[in-house]
């Protein structure tokens, strides 16, 4: 079976300031470009939820459907040459930053195909030939990752940046505190994006999180802001500011981006947790928000023609049925490699 990757608004080998930088919105082709990356990761993740709810997936998995905008908004400007650090919800940021489809899926399957030899499985796919240094199980695990990719680069004298992705309930770990500190005495070129979804698993963020995440920055001189994290072109126009800055040697950036996950915190939650935390009317009436809902119609007014639609989803909708296929052919990894990539 064809291997066939992803093609993401990433895709291309700038080495500067970052496209677009500065610019109020993205060109129509890039936004529709952004559209489609985000229809696949929302294919995708479907997909994964259906196969967890039938219990042929070997372990849990955390989507990030509604999240879909921060990841390819960001990632939109980055190349394979700049970094990536994630979370436990790290499908979507694999793929925004032009991951292998069908080499992440065989990884969640835990398959020899995978794209880290099926041993990470959901919560740690990475592929550092992509500058994506992995998703982590551990709770704001990837910042101080994100901050030493940072200081590398610096090291190096290279323009590349590093990015890192985390949640609301990362924003509490004292690691936040120390990276904020440390690129803001050194002007290390890094991006600190949390996706504030409203809640730290759970429990709603209000009754977990105190003040703004974004004035966390306030202290250490470093910029911070909060965005619409459902609206693509506003997360690729801040996202834009902040890379150029870090990219001219002017130090990191703290983006709060507000968002909304249309799922649980992990799929089948409600198999073990007493109650729900949240209600159906809470959701759908956030479904109207969502980003690909916003996207279509920025996409309207820019003068996309409706028919365009169907056979974009029905392209998307192959490649991640391919996908799905190549790691359902895929091996399972051989028991005498249990260990290899194990020590260095």
């Amino acid at each position: 079976m064809e291997n066939t990757t992803t093609q993401s608004p990433n895709d291309r080998q700038h080495h500067g300031a970052a496209p677009g930088a500065g610019a109020a919105a993205p060109k129509t082709e890039l936004l529709l470009s952004m559209y489609r990356l985000m229809l696949l990761i929302r294919t995708t993740e479907e997909r994964l939820a259906k196969v967890q709810a039938s219990g042929t997936l070997p372990g849990p998995v955390h989507l990030s459907v509604g999240q879909e905008a921060v990841a390819v908004g960001v990632c939109a400007h980055l190349t394979d040459r700049d970094w990536i650090t994630s979370n436990h919800r790290g499908h979507g940021h694999f793929l925004a930053k032009s991951g292998d489809l069908p080499r992440m899926i065989a990884e969640v399957f835990g398959r020899a195909t995978g794209v880290c030899g099926g041993k990470g499985g959901s919560m740690h796919v990475a592929d550092v030939s992509k500058g994506i240094l992995g998703a982590n199980g551990i709770v704001g695990g990837g910042i101080a990752l994100g901050a030493g990719a940072a200081w590398s680069e610096q090291l190096r004298g290279d323009r590349n940046v590093a990015v890192v992705f985390f949640g609301d309930g990362a924003a509490n770990q004292g690691v936040l505190f120390e990276a904020l500190n440390i690129a803001a005495l050194w002007k290390l070129p890094l991006i600190l994006v949390c996706e504030n979804n409203g809640f730290s698993e759970f429990s709603p963020s209000a009754t977990v999180t105190a003040g703004e995440i974004w004035r966390r920055a306030e202290p250490f001189g470093v910029p911070g802001l909060a965005v619409d994290g459902n609206d693509v072109t506003a997360v690729w126009r801040e996202a834009g500011k902040a890379i150029a800055r870090a990219r001219a040697g002017e130090g990191p950036t703290l983006i709060e981006a507000r968002t909304y996950r249309l799922r649980g915190h992990v799929e089948a939650e409600m198999t073990f947790l007493a109650k729900a935390y949240r209600d159906d009317a809470e959701i759908e009436a956030r479904r109207a928000l969502e980003p690909l809902t916003q996207t279509r119609r920025q996409l309207d007014l820019a003068g996309i023609a409706a028919a365009t639609f169907p056979a974009l989803e029905a392209e998307v909708k192959a490649q991640v049925d391919a996908a799905f296929q190549f790691a359902d052919e895929s091996p399972w990894p051989a028991v005498e490699s249990a260990y290899t990539d194990m020590f260095s």
